[in-house]
């Protein structure tokens, strides 16, 4: 039974890397509960001592914030640029249709859905447009990278206390 829940553990941290590419899953708080079964299995690292609760503690900190600063970065990357809403919610739906062609369409899309719709509904030219939209993906791979880093140092963890 242990097996189990320990392949469960790594199968989340993994998932939780791809949850930190794929807007779809929620990647952080995957791989914080592949760390949380770890726990509670008593695992230890190589020097024998076993996971503390100020360590997971910590680690929920560093998830609820990595979770908040994903959706508040690209906003303001897209503000930041001169974007408006329709900027970030143009490459959240040209992210959905890029990933079609992994990796390219999500790095196409995304810039192609923040553009299109900043000069449709933003009606702002086509120069200003360009800006808004490298905001917004600009500020998706800031989210997107501070996810994959907090996600991948958790399975690192997992892997650790197995």
């Amino acid at each position: 039974m242990t097996t189990f829940w320990i392949v469960i553990a790594v199968i989340l941290g993994v998932v939780g890397i791809l949850g930190s590419i794929l807007p779809a899953l929620p990647g952080p708080p995957l791989s914080w509960v592949g760390l949380l079964i770890m726990y509670f299995l008593k695992g230890t690292n190589g020097a024998g001592d076993p996971m503390s609760t100020k360590f997971l503690i910590v680690w929920l900190v560093i998830t609820t914030v990595v979770v908040i600063i994903d959706y508040v970065v690209p906003a303001w990357f897209t503000r930041l640029t001169g974007g408006s809403k329709y900027a970030g919610w143009g490459a959240m739906v040209g992210l959905f249709v890029g990933m079609i062609v992994p990796p390219v369409g999500i790095i196409v899309g995304s810039l192609a859905g923040a553009f299109i719709a900043e000069l449709m509904l933003g009606e702002k030219g086509a120069g200003d447009s360009i800006k808004s939209a490298l905001g917004a993906f600009l500020g998706f791979l800031f989210g997107t990278g501070i996810k994959l880093i907090a996600s991948g140092l958790m399975l690192y963890y997992i892997i650790v206390y197995i």
